[in-house]
């Protein structure tokens, strides 16, 4: 089978950011199909070009990946607008992208941002090829919730994009246990909704790696070291982790080490300088490839979000690593991912927003190594049971697989006419 992808966040293991689209192209490959990705030029995290090219459409080949980056407007970190204008920028260019793709079984459109996911909507009706709908975050829920998008119009327009989308898909592909009965609700049958969580390489993150070299070079040996890797948004309420760091200025080893980038960076960085914060380091961006010697340098790993209803339903995919890494985390979420951290007794929960719930956590762990140890220790078992990458691929490759076959068994290659 052959597969066309549109995802404006793509990375390879050679830029920072969520790699699972490049690792599903290359498992494909291995087991003789293609995926063909459609991504954007500008690396979603740093909002830089990735490279510079001529055109509107530039083609890589990556590990035997075809790739094509469609020109995008480097406007990520700026306001909200802006980020708008680069979102529906991306999807004029990823559609022309998307028609060079001859021959394709099914074409998937991946959210957020949703404007790519109307973009791979409209090849595969061009194309007249299926549409798979594959929901990473809920939007514009998650928008909503965090009042980025406020005005009743464009609430209505947002929600009647993702209905329309709903609609159309062929099928939904999800990756939190929450977001099927969100969809339901929204008038869409279950049995056209599959959940495949993505889980994580549980051979590239292993506790067998060293991070030693990495705690000298940061001059950290002998400290107890808290890491955040990731975005570094709005959403992701790093500001939480400085005012808990705060509090533990004078605490003698406690340490906590940020590594990523995005619209709120450089705010947080002049933020920890005004705040004096010499306990927290900021480490900059990292491709995939440097992440797990990155966790293995770290004591426990940080995973964080504002306390929203949407969010609460996320399974977010740093969670995955710390486990196959055998870290303990620190949850400061709250909804379906708490309940895996609790399932495995890998971490423990600190109510979302609470920075002296959140110092004061760090500090009894840090007084408690043995502790530590353990709850790493099983939340890498529990992990190899449930969210081992490789098996959730397969199931992957099995749900493509089935639904090309049911449309073509149904004569209905060709997705719904718009309305």
């Amino acid at each position: 089978m052959k597969l066309l992808l549109v995802n404006q966040a793509f990375v390879s293991f050679d830029e920072p950011g969520f790699t699972r689209h490049f690792e599903m192209a290359r498992y494909l490959r291995e087991h003789g199909h293609e995926m063909v990705i459609v991504g954007s030029d500008v690396n979603y995290q740093t909002g830089k070009r990735i490279f510079e090219h001529e055109g509107w459409i530039a083609e890589q080949e990556l590990d035997g990946v075809r790739v094509l980056r469609a020109s995008t407007l480097p406007a990520l970190h700026r306001n909200y607008f802006w980020r708008v204008i680069s979102f529906v920028g991306f999807m004029f260019t990823a559609l022309v992208a998307s028609l060079r793709v001859k021959d394709v079984d099914l074409v998937i459109g991946s959210s957020p941002p949703i404007f790519q996911a109307l973009a791979a909507w409209f090849a595969a009706f061009l194309l007249r090829k299926p549409f798979l709908f594959e929901v990473r975050d809920l939007w514009p829920q998650f928008a909503i919730d965090m009042k980025v998008i406020h005005n009743p119009i464009v609430i209505h327009l947002a929600y009647a994009v993702e209905k329309f989308l709903y609609r159309r898909a062929v099928h939904i592909l999800v990756n939190s246990p929450a977001y099927k009965p969100y969809i339901i609700q929204r008038g869409i049958p279950p049995e056209k909704i599959t959940f495949i969580p993505y889980g994580t390489d549980v051979s590239m993150f292993h506790p067998n790696v060293d991070g030693s070299a990495l705690r000298k070079a940061w001059g950290l040996d002998g400290k107890f070291i808290v890491l955040y890797a990731g975005a570094m948004g709005q959403a992701n309420d790093i500001y939480t982790v400085l005012r808990a760091a705060a509090h533990l200025r004078h605490h003698p080893t406690i340490h906590f080490l940020l590594f990523g980038d995005g619209k709120e960076g450089p705010n947080l960085r002049a933020e920890a300088q005004r705040l004096g914060l010499t306990n927290v380091t900021f480490g900059g961006v990292a491709p995939k490839t440097k992440m797990p010697a990155i966790v293995a340098a770290a004591d426990v790993c940080l995973a964080i979000l504002q306390d929203i209803p949407g969010f609460r339903m996320t399974y977010p995919n740093k969670v995955f690593d710390h486990m196959a890494a055998g870290r303990a985390t620190v949850l400061v979420i709250d909804g379906v991912i708490r309940k895996v951290i609790e399932a495995s007794g890998g971490g423990v929960f600190v109510p979302p927003g609470d920075d002296l719930a959140l110092a004061k956590t760090l500090q009894e762990l840090a007084n408690d190594p043995e502790r530590v140890r353990q709850m790493g220790q099983k939340a890498r078992q529990y992990l190899l049971q449930h969210f081992d990458r490789r098996q959730k691929l397969a199931e992957t490759m099995q749900l493509f697989q089935n639904v090309i076959a049911q449309c073509n068994r149904q004569g209905g290659k060709a997705p719904s006419s718009p309305q």
